[in-house]
């Protein structure tokens, strides 16, 4: 039985996606640290089978880790309910800056604040990956391994491979269960194998943007590329630079990352552009997460699956940790940056009761202080 009502976990999701920093590295950690270990709200194998589902399933992965969490004691009304209060503050506050940036001609104070904010996120989302890791991995090696080669690629491809989670998964489970299929069954399985605009605009962004939702597996890092190269490269909806502000823009507002969508639709095509973009990016992964989760509820203890989910778990955890590398050569320009994310990280580690929050606006506040003398502005 759920030991919250569904009006505190709503309040607790609209408190995250207003103050919750740092992107899906940082999100998926909060949610552990607040729902698992200090409410005692969700059991550890429910997030764990929450990551996995995220993980294997396409869309952006805080959002359908906290529909998934909605899911597992209120089903269908608590999956919408987590997912409507995640999204919705940082959605209406990408409107308010795509409102801000057209009217105003850019957001040339973005840059100062997002000097100090994304060194400060550096340091947040390594604590929160060096506490995944050890709640998670524990001391078995195979997934110390897997948790390591995870990360050295995507350090090196700068992007998440959605198949190697499920191939960890694969091998965690071979591993531990040593399975036998019975005689001919691989024969028999082998034939099965599959040999304000416009209306138009609007349509094609709908489109767009379903596909990024649908087919773009990971964090808001995966899906970075993928949008540059259809609203930039093939539609010239946005320029170079335009481009570059809305995924600042993501960055410095709370919430999932991938609410980026929303601002750039906002510039495409005003207020039905943002509303579509958004709906169109965040709901194929309501649906799969909503339409898997029984699944996941009644198999998830079998061993077989358990150790699937394992694999996947060390997979993603290694990619988290690859990912803060990745953002760190992008964030920590110069040695102010990197004394700040530096200080962030010594600060959560040391004081752990320290709202995140408040990081953040120091970080902001130090950011507009230090930019104009390190840009000579």
């Amino acid at each position: 039985p759920a030991q919250y009502s569904l009006w505190q976990l709503t309040r607790y999701f609209l408190r995250l996606g207003t103050l919750g920093f740092g992107g899906p590295v940082a999100l998926v950690g909060y949610m552990h640290r607040d729902l698992v270990e200090r409410r005692g709200w969700i059991a550890e194998a429910d997030y764990k089978e929450g990551i996995a589902l995220a993980q294997i399933a396409p869309g952006p992965l805080a959002a359908q880790l906290a529909i998934y969490l909605g899911y597992v004691h209120y089903r269908v009304l608590g999956a919408t309910a987590a997912g409507l209060s995640f999204v919705l503050p940082s959605f209406l506050m990408v409107l308010a800056l795509g409102w801000a940036y057209q009217a105003f001609g850019g957001l040339p104070w973005m840059q100062a604040v997002f000097y100090g904010v994304g060194a400060a996120v550096i340091g947040i989302m390594a604590i929160s990956a060096h506490k995944l890791a050890t709640k998670n991995l524990k001391s078995d090696r195979l997934l110390w391994s897997i948790f390591a080669a995870l990360a050295l690629v995507t350090i090196v491809t700068q992007s998440e491979i959605a198949w190697l989670f499920i191939a960890a998964g694969l091998l965690v489970w071979l591993v531990r269960c040593r399975p036998r299929p019975p005689p001919g069954m691989l024969g028999a399985a082998l034939p099965l194998l599959p040999a304000a605009a416009d209306p138009g605009l609007l349509l094609q962004l709908t489109v767009f943007f379903a596909k990024a939702g649908a087919f773009v597996f990971g964090s808001g890092l995966a899906i970075v590329p993928f949008l540059y190269g259809g609203i930039v490269t093939e539609h010239h909806w946005l320029t170079d630079k335009q481009f570059v502000d809305a995924v600042a823009v993501a960055m410095i507002t709370p919430g999932p990352v991938v609410i980026t969508t929303g601002f750039i639709g906002y510039l495409v095509a005003g207020l039905p552009g943002a509303c579509l973009a958004a709906l169109a990016t965040f709901l194929p992964c309501y649906l799969i997460t909503v339409l898997a989760a029984p699944h996941f509820k009644k198999h998830g203890k079998r061993p077989g699956l358990m150790a699937f989910v394992d694999g996947i778990t060390a997979a993603a955890i290694g990619a988290i940790a690859g990912s803060v590398v990745v953002l760190a050569q992008r964030s920590l320009a110069d040695l102010p940056t990197a004394l700040l994310a530096i200080a962030a990280a010594a600060l959560l580690w040391r004081l752990k009761p320290l709202p995140e929050p408040i990081i953040v606006a120091a970080a902001a506040l130090l950011g507009v202080a230090l930019f104009p003398l390190t840009h000579h502005l």
